[in-house]
């Protein structure tokens, strides 16, 4: 079973946030709202945006990368592991 399956709900309860967030955005320009609020909201989205990306790329890492090493690997296993760190760090 993929990540992807595995996780199904979660990922779709984020995509769903998303898409309220972009909604809200659609609502406050339409309204005419302050900028600074609806960059506020652009700000959140991005965020938003940015842990769903960070999760999927972990998933992807630790089925397809890090679980399919055979033992004696360890050193890839590790490096891996420090992408994941560096990635965590970028997104955050």
């Amino acid at each position: 079973m993929s990540h992807t399956q595995k996780n199904k709900t979660q990922l779709l309860a984020r995509v769903r946030r998303l898409k309220g967030q972009l909604e809200a955005v659609e609502r406050q320009l339409e309204a005419e709202a302050p900028c600074a609020e609806v960059l506020n909201l652009v700000a959140s989205i991005r965020g938003a945006a940015n842990g769903l990306t960070l999760e999927l790329i972990e998933g992807h890492m630790q089925e397809h990368v890090i679980s399919p090493l055979s033992p004696g690997n360890e050193t890839s296993a590790a490096g891996a592991e420090e992408l994941m760190s560096v990635i965590r760090r970028y997104l955050k």
